[in-house]
């Protein structure tokens, strides 16, 4: 049940999200509702998109963002970001059937992937209080400094929007998956 309104268009979203909206209509072909629920916080949104932008330019694949986002989404029992990452690992991350399971259970069938999407459901599991060795193992599989503040960016990322959809009770406008928590 949606307990936060979603704008029907983007037409009828707040004026300074609209414009934001737009340039996500124009990256996805479709504003999806989370974006036009969040758009009812201008400041949230621009928050939202900038950080994704962000993240997107930084050393993790497009491919490891996404396996990221169904771990963490399942650590939260989140379907809605279950549901919209599942679509986008398959039509644009073109992650496989066989390779999203292993992501929404902490892994990967690559062995690089693997620690990257393990490491970051140890943050969340974990609430960011990893201990010594997971730290090294991330590391260990080749993971840069860099890269590994990126993976808990990601995480806070993919936390955020998981809790924003709960919180709404976003109505999911992707082919629905439910979570094993949910």
């Amino acid at each position: 049940m949606t307990r936060i309104a979603t704008p029907a268009t983007v037409a009828q979203a707040p004026a300074a999200s609209q414009p934001l909206l737009e340039t996500v209509n124009q990256q996805l072909g479709v504003v999806p509702n989370q974006f036009r629920m969040v758009g009812n916080s201008p400041a949230a949104l621009e928050g939202c998109l900038s950080l994704k932008g962000a993240l997107g330019k930084g050393e993790l694949s497009a491919q490891t963002r996404e396996r990221i986002a169904l771990a963490v989404a399942e650590v939260n029992g989140c379907d809605y970001c279950l549901s919209a990452h599942i679509y986008f690992a398959r039509n644009v991350a073109k992650l496989d059937d066989a390779e999203i399971t292993a992501n929404r259970n902490g892994g990967s069938n690559d062995p690089h992937a693997a620690a990257a999407v393990l490491f970051a459901k140890r943050v969340a599991d974990a609430r960011g209080r990893v201990s010594d060795a997971d730290l090294s193992a991330v590391k260990a599989a080749g993971y840069s400094e860099a890269a590994v503040i990126e993976i808990v960016a990601n995480v806070a990322l993919n936390i955020w929007t998981n809790y924003v959809n709960e919180v709404a009770g976003t109505a999911i406008d992707f082919p629905v998956v439910h979570t094993r928590k949910a």
